[in-house]
C-alpha cells in the first residue's frame, strides 16, 4: 500500500472541505447566529492538518485499485468526522455523536436526522448541513479530482470506488474533464431549480437549502413542517420532477449535450427506471384513495413520495406512515430497488435489479435447456462475467449487512418494523422510514452507539459496501 500518496491526497481533501465551509462561514457571520466561530475553530486546525498532509513526499506516484478504496472509504470517514465540528460547537446538538450522525447522514445524502426543530439552528449551519447533500451527492472525492491535478489512472481508481452502481466509466478520455462535465450539468440543474423555487415564492435561503437536498438526493429540510410547510403544488410538482431527474443516470445529460438522441433515449435502465416510477404512483394513487379524499389528491401525493423514495431523497409532503399497507409495502421496495446507477440517488440501482433478475432468468433457462448457450444482455450488450459475479456478490452482501445492522440496533429495544426501516433507511441513504422513524419522527430515539452504527451503515450504503471492506481488511495494509 502507497502510504504516503493516500496521507497526501486526504490532505488535499481535508484543504477542499476547509475551503466548502467559507460559504457556510460567510453566512453564519452575515446573519450573526452565533454559530461563526464554529466554523472558525473548525477550519483552521483542519486547514493546518490539511496543509502538513500534502507535503509529505511521494517516492512513487502511482496508486493501486486497492490504494483508491482505502483512499475512498478514509476520506468519507474524516471529513465527517471534521465536517460533524461545526454542527457540535454550535450547541444545537447534545453530543458530538448526534452531530457525527448528523453530518454522516449529510453527506451520504441520507437526510436522516435527529432534530425536531431544525430550524432553532442558526443559518450557517443550516446552510453547511444541506450543502453537504450537494457535496456528497456527486461524489466528494469526483469534485476533489476537479479541481486538484491527477494521474489519471489515478483518478480512475477512486471514480471505482466512489461512483454508485456495477460499473465505472469515462464520459471523455481524461477522469479531470469528465469530473468537470458531471458537476457542470449537476450545478446547471441545481442553479435552475434554485430559480424555480424562488419564482414560486420560497425564500432565497430556503431555495438554496432545498434544491441541495433535491439536486443531492438528500432530504434535509430547513423547519420541522418539511415541505408540506409551504403548501403549494407547484413546488411539489417541481421537486418531484427534479427529485426523478437527479435520480437519471448522468451519461444520459452527457448524450443529450452531444445530440446523441437515440443512446440516451434508448438506456435500459432509465426507461425501467421511469416505468417503475410511473406505475408505482398509479398503483399507490388507486391505493390511498379513501385516504387523500379523492383520486387526483392520491395522485399529488402518491407522485411526490414515490419520487422522494426511490430517488432516496427522503423528503415528506404527507405522513405515509398511515397509508394502507400495500402502499407502505410498496414504499419499502422502492427503497431497496433505488435510482439509476451514475446518478446522485442510492439504493440497490435499477441496473443492478436488472442484472439479478435477468441473470436468475438466464439460470432458469440453462437448467431446462442445458445445451444453450445463454447471455445476460443490457443495453443490448453482453454483459462480462465479472459485472455478473460482482453483482451478485453486492447483492448477498447488501442482505447479510441488512440482517447484521438490523440485529444490532435491536439492542435498543424498539420494534421490528422500526428497526429494520430504520436499517434499510440509513444503508439505502434515504432518510425517513416507518414506525417510530416514519416521515413525521426521527432518530433521536436512538442511543449513541446506535445512531454510530447508522453512521457506518449509511458510510457502507453511499460507498457500496466494498470500500468500508477493505478498510478494515488486515490484507489491505500489507505492502
Amino acid at each position: 500500500m502507497n502510504k504516503r500518496i493516500i496521507i497526501s491526497i486526504i490532505g488535499k481533501i481535508i484543504l477542499t472541505e476547509v475551503i466548502l465551509m467559507i460559504p457556510a462561514l460567510l453566512i453564519s457571520l452575515a446573519y450573526q447566529d452565533g454559530d461563526a466561530l464554529g466554523f472558525i475553530f473548525t477550519m483552521i486546525p483542519a486547514a493546518i492538518v490539511g496543509a502538513f498532509f500534502t507535503r509529505v513526499r511521494q517516492s512513487e506516484k502511482r496508486m493501486s485499485s486497492r490504494d483508491g478504496y482505502f483512499i475512498v472509504a478514509a476520506a468519507w470517514i474524516v471529513i465527517s468526522l471534521i465536517g460533524a465540528a461545526p454542527l457540535y460547537l454550535s450547541d444545537g446538538f447534545d453530543s458530538y455523536w448526534n452531530a457525527l450522525f448528523e453530518i454522516v447522514s449529510g453527506f451520504t445524502t441520507t437526510g436522516a436526522s435527529i432534530l425536531s426543530a431544525p430550524e432553532n439552528l442558526g443559518h450557517g449551519v443550516l446552510f453547511w448541513r444541506s450543502f453537504t447533500h450537494w457535496i456528497g451527492g456527486m461524489g466528494v472525492l469526483v469534485f476533489v479530482m476537479m479541481v486538484m491535478p491527477m494521474e489519471n489512472d489515478n483518478s480512475m481508481h477512486l471514480v471505482r470506488a466512489e461512483v454508485p452502481g456495477p460499473t465505472a466509466g469515462k464520459l471523455v478520455p481524461r477522469m479531470r474533464t469528465t469530473s468537470m462535465i458531471l458537476y457542470g450539468i449537476y450545478a446547471f440543474m441545481t442553479l435552475i431549480l434554485v430559480v424555480l423555487l424562488h419564482i414560486f415564492g420560497m425564500k432565497t435561503f430556503d431555495s438554496f437549502c432545498i434544491a441541495f437536498g433535491t439536486a443531492g438526493t438528500g432530504g434535509f429540510a430547513v423547519s420541522s413542517a418539511g415541505i408540506a410547510g409551504y403548501n403549494s403544488l407547484a413546488i411539489e410538482i417541481t421537486l418531484g420532477i427534479f427529485m426523478i431527474l437527479f435520480g437519471v443516470n448522468f451519461s444520459v445529460y452527457h448524450l443529450i449535450m452531444l445530440r446523441k438522441f437515440k443512446e440516451a433515449f434508448t438506456m435500459e435502465e432509465v426507461k425501467v427506471f421511469f416505468m417503475v416510477v410511473a406505475a408505482s404512483t398509479v398503483a399507490i394513487a388507486c391505493n390511498i384513495i379513501h385516504y387523500a379524499g379523492g383520486f387526483l389528491h392520491g395522485l399529488r401525493q402518491a407522485f411526490f413520495q414515490v419520487a422522494s423514495i426511490i430517488t432516496t431523497t427522503g423528503f415528506a409532503t404527507v405522513d405515509f406512515e398511515m397509508w394502507p399497507e400495500f402502499s407502505k409495502h410498496l414504499l419499502v421496495l422502492l427503497m431497496i430497488i433505488g435510482a439509476c446507477a451514475g446518478s446522485t440517488g442510492g439504493g440497490m440501482k435499477v441496473s443492478r435489479v436488472l442484472i439479478l433478475v435477468k441473470s436468475s432468468i438466464a439460470e432458469i433457462r440453462q437448467i431446462i435447456n442445458p445445451k444453450e448457450i445463454v447471455t445476460v444482455r443490457l443495453n443490448g450488450k453482453p454483459v462480462d462475467k465479472k459485472t455478473l459475479s460482482s453483482t451478485r456478490i453486492y447483492a448477498a452482501s447488501y442482505m447479510i449487512l441488512l440482517c447484521v445492522f438490523t440485529l444490532i440496533v435491536s439492542l435498543d429495544g424498539f420494534d421490528f418494523t422500526t428497526n429494520f426501516t430504520a436499517v434499510i433507511s440509513c444503508f439505502n441513504n434515504i432518510g425517513p422510514g416507518l414506525h417510530l422513524v416514519g416521515p413525521m419522527a426521527n432518530f433521536s430515539i436512538y442511543s449513541d452507539w446506535a445512531q454510530v452504527v447508522l453512521s457506518i451503515a449509511m458510510l457502507t450504503g453511499r460507498l457500496e459496501i466494498f470500500p468500508m471492506f477493505l478498510l478494515f481488511a488486515r490484507s489491505a495494509h500489507d505492502r
